[in-house]
């Protein structure tokens, strides 16, 4: 690895880490630059997650005022985003990526209207604080677990997934909402670091470039994302997510 690869893909991490605290998506930048520098499609896909994983523990941590009083709901969702990410995992390691690629940019697309819309959504869906707590808790579990099997086998944008999955079902500011998502991409890394640490095909030469870059870029965009006005941080999401779905479809990666 050259000094000038090793120069790119610290700076591809730090903002990677501060995109993913704020909006997700930011292994859109992570992923396409591995790839750029030669490394095969599914080797650049899983040493990214193993890259980007200190981020997102970096992001959480950044985020504890927002967590305040969240303590019982994350530990009762952990477990489910956990067995999701298992089984998004097995899916990419044992299956071919050419199908799901299909699917990916249109998720996200659907994630992105899902946020832009959340109040006229919400109105047809019924105001979350009317709902029964079981149902609410019902929905969250299946919310977090789709995600869960998404990050685990392509985990680009996963945060504006969760994001809009969430923001459907609690009623929650976004600033609260994102800091559940820094937790629960956290989660999700830690998973698929031990996942495809011992079944995956990791450069770990990148990792180790790469995810000091992610740690930083976390904490900055944390404290970026309390500052934000919330019309503007779900503006933000909703164009991020539209921008990485196109790259999706242009690039059929």
């Amino acid at each position: 690895m050259t000094p000038a690869e090793v120069l790119i893909l610290l700076g591809g991490g730090l903002v990677a880490g501060a995109v993913n605290a704020i909006a997700g998506g930011g292994s859109l930048i992570t992923f396409p630059l591995l790839v750029g520098l030669g490394l095969p499609g599914v080797a650049a896909n899983v040493s990214n997650a193993l890259s980007v994983a200190p981020g997102y523990a970096a992001g959480a941590l950044g985020s504890r005022p927002e967590l305040a009083g969240q303590g019982h709901r994350i530990r009762t969702i952990i477990p489910t985003i956990m067995v999701g990410t298992l089984c998004g995992s097995a899916i990419l390691l044992l299956t071919p990526r050419s199908v799901f690629d299909l699917v990916v940019p249109f998720l996200l697309l659907a994630a992105a209207g899902m946020l832009a819309f959340q109040d006229r959504l919400r109105a047809l869906a019924g105001n979350p604080k009317a709902d029964p707590p079981r149902r609410t808790a019902l929905l969250v579990q299946v919310a977090v677990f789709g995600c869960g099997v998404y990050g685990g086998y392509f985990n680009a944008a996963m945060g504006v997934l969760l994001v809009a999955a969430l923001a459907l079902v609690l009623d929650e500011t976004l600033q609260r909402l994102n800091a559940l998502k820094n937790v629960f991409s956290a989660v999700v890394g830690v998973t698929t670091v031990l996942t495809y640490s011992v079944f995956g095909p990791v450069n770990w030469a990148v990792v180790a470039v790469l995810a000091p870059g992610t740690v930083v870029g976390g904490f900055v965009g944390a404290r970026l994302a309390r500052r934000l006005p919330a019309p503007v941080l779900r503006w933000t999401i909703v164009v991020f997510a539209v921008v990485v779905a196109v790259i999706l479809l242009i690039t059929g990666s």
